[in-house]
């Protein structure tokens, strides 16, 4: 995201979000060793340490992590459907989740290991040895999971399902459920730890419905990060990071300080978008492929002019082009989607696309912005949606509070 920079130059580590994370870790390199690194007691040098192995964020505080965080590499994300009904034993749920949570954002396992070797452990164990790796994780609960509670009442009126998109193909599998996790992390181990240890204890109350890990790739900390198809995903993010009480935060209600998250499983058809020419490739996003800016300008932050038009009065972000029908709506949303590829499918084609994720203050953002794309958008040869959900993320936590509070009391 656009603030990475400034959020990582905060917290002093400038120096290991602006160079590749290989160079610096290279052990025959101590000059490229982050400023982060440590000694141990005996004096022996850290410089071979991950440099993001110690990078933490707090679970506590006025939002959600995760929302607003600069992005990290790797992402977790997991829908899960209730098998309890019982809103005591939901409402203990979350405020286990809670304190776990905070344990694991401080790199920490849930609960001490038993000494009893004949007990299955308390943690699972596969992030021992690993560090926090500025693991984040954010809840969202949707409107199946108010009606299945007898908790209607507390919804907001915009909180209903996404309506049905043109083109869209979900399947069922990947569509509804009604709690998300998303475990973001500069490790996918990580990210994955933290989900595995939140479903474990809560096998008896929720059945997990689908999930998804994806990534992300950059050198810098402040480089917008691309997706398979080459393009930078999230420059408008800067926009609405401008204004967040605007785009972002709910202002009221059981959700107070929450957002509203959308997730869509994109599957994008690679083999088709790499016979494209360069020029049909950008007449469909809009932008230049290699610098991210809007068609006949340089830098990737400048605003979108959907006016513009060329020596010949054409426009030079093209009516149905993926960015210029976004522009359009005059609306603004906050991506943070992730990149996934995971096999071979049934054609023998690549089984890969895009974890759209993003964030609003009203669900009406986003469903605007689709309807707008309907069969117009250019980007739809591309792709196919196959799987989606609307959650609505609690406001941040308190010391002392817990996750959802204002919805069960």
């Amino acid at each position: 995201m656009h603030n990475r920079r400034q959020f990582l130059k905060n917290v002093g580590l400038m120096s290991v979000a602006s160079v590749p994370l290989l160079s610096a870790c290279t052990p025959n390199n101590p000059s490229q060793t982050s400023n982060n690194a440590t000694l141990d007691k005996d004096n022996k040098s850290k410089a071979n340490k991950n440099p993001f192995a110690d990078l933490k964020y707090d679970f506590y505080g006025t939002h959600q992590s995760g929302i607003t965080t600069p992005a990290q590499r790797h992402t977790y994300f997991l829908v899960a459907e209730l098998h309890s009904t019982d809103v005591n034993e939901i409402q203990q749920m979350f405020k286990d989740w809670t304190a776990y949570s905070a344990k694991l954002m401080a790199g920490k396992n849930i609960k001490p290991y038993d000494q009893n070797p004949h007990l299955p452990p308390s943690d699972t164990g596969e992030a021992d040895s690993l560090g926090a790796y500025g693991l984040t994780l954010t809840f969202g609960i949707s409107p199946s999971f108010l009606k299945k509670l007898n908790l209607e009442h507390k919804a907001p009126p915009e909180f209903s399902n996404l309506p049905n998109f043109p083109r869209d193909q979900l399947k069922p599998h990947l569509t509804g459920g009604d709690i998300c996790i998303s475990a973001c992390s500069e490790d996918p181990q990580v990210a994955f730890h933290a989900v595995r240890q939140l479903v474990r204890q809560a096998r008896s109350l929720i059945t997990m419905k689908w999930s998804q890990s994806g990534y992300n790739a950059f050198d810098d900390g402040a480089d917008t990060p691309r997706n398979l198809f080459a393009f930078k995903d999230g420059t408008a993010n800067k926009e609405t990071l401008e204004n967040t009480d605007k785009w972002l935060w709910i202002g009221e209600g059981a959700f107070k300080n929450g957002s509203y998250l959308v997730v869509r499983l994109i599957q994008m058809h690679l083999e088709t978008w790499d016979r494209t020419s360069l020029v049909g490739q950008e007449d469909t996003f809009g932008r230049h492929r290699e610098s991210g800016a809007s068609i006949g300008k340089t830098d990737e932050f400048a605003p979108l002019d959907i006016h513009a038009k060329d020596d010949k009065g054409k426009l030079m972000v093209g009516e149905a082009s993926h960015a210029g029908i976004a522009k359009r709506t005059g609306l603004q949303i906050l991506r943070r989607s992730y990149s996934y590829s995971s096999g071979i499918d049934d054609k023998g084609q690549f089984n890969a696309g895009l974890l759209f994720v993003s964030f609003q203050k009203n669900p009406m953002q986003f469903s605007v912005i689709q309807n707008a794309f309907g069969n117009n958008d250019k980007m739809t040869e591309y792709t196919t949606h196959i799987g989606s959900g609307l959650f609505a993320c609690f406001g941040g936590v308190e010391k002392g509070g817990y996750l959802g509070q204002g919805l069960f009391e």
